[in-house]
């Protein structure tokens, strides 16, 4: 840990005093999730074969027939969100925040699709970045005229980076929406406990297996029947396929990723997103 910590006190000095001062807990969680992250990316990715005709699949499983109106709805409102961020100097896409990246058009269009459909009451995500995922949530819930999301995400380290967060939510919005800064691992039981039971989960945070296997664990034990999970990078960490493999007979989909350019850091130079649909009975 203390080559870590001489490596990040290198390269972003000013950062590590200003945290040290003001959120020595939140730096030394920072420092702890690195190690996590370089230990587990030397392994390489975990490679999944995408499911084909994913969207087609996600619908039938939902009792969709096709057309779907949702999917319509989406390509409207998809590229005015991407002017409207890029529109306020921001850059949009592939490491675009903090080194991390936006939520892709084909995560936020089945994440889009789930709450149209399965109109939850109660949508919980891990990870905000510039929003775009927590926006169309949020419009999602104001056409179906009920819902309300809870996102938990920490902010980065860097002060104007912390300024971006959720930068893409529209403010007629945000009467639904209750965001809560901090790590998962502080704040999401006792966030579901509050709740009780909740419809959507998506995972969004820190991409390590150690992460991914806690916040889905936490997550499992209150998503109702009929449920959904949706996981981002399941690609970068072994966490989507060890939790599928705890927890088999749910409906699974691997799903590849549309980003706004080439993510060259993917074996896929796209990525992969995974939806696990909870049997109903």
């Amino acid at each position: 840990m203390f080559g870590t910590v001489l490596r990040y006190a290198r390269h972003y000095p000013q950062r590590a005093i200003t945290a040290l001062k003001t959120d020595p807990l939140g730096l030394l969680e920072t420092l702890q999730d690195r190690i996590v992250q370089e230990r587990e990316y030397r392994r390489g990715p975990c490679i999944h074969d995408a499911t084909p005709n994913w969207e087609s699949r996600l619908h039938a499983a939902l009792a969709i027939s096709p057309p779907c109106a949702a999917i319509a709805e989406f390509h409207t409102e998809w590229p005015k969100a991407v002017a409207a961020v890029a529109a306020k100097g921001i850059n949009v896409g592939p490491e675009s925040f903090n080194g991390y990246n936006d939520g892709d058009g084909a995560l936020v269009r089945a994440i889009w699709c789930l709450v149209r459909h399965l109109k939850p009451q109660n949508v919980v995500e891990t990870g905000v970045a510039h929003g775009f995922t927590s926006r169309f949530i949020l419009e999602a819930m104001e056409r179906n005229g009920s819902g309300r999301l809870s996102s938990i995400d920490r902010p980065p380290l860097d002060p104007q980076m912390q300024k971006q967060i959720g930068i893409a939510v529209d403010e007629r919005l945000s009467g639904r929406w209750t965001l809560i800064r901090g790590t998962s691992r502080r704040c999401l039981p006792g966030l579901l406990k509050r709740l009780g039971t909740i419809d959507l989960f998506v995972h969004d945070s820190l991409h390590t297996e150690r992460n991914v296997l806690f916040e889905l664990e936490c997550a499992w034990r209150h998503l109702r029947r009929g449920g959904a999970l949706v996981v981002d990078d399941i690609d970068s960490n072994r966490g989507f396929r060890t939790f599928t493999e705890r927890h088999p007979g749910q409906t699974l989909l691997v799903c590849e990723a549309e980003p706004v350019r080439p993510d060259h850091r993917r074996f896929n130079k796209k990525g992969l997103f995974g939806i696990i649909l909870r049997k109903a009975a």
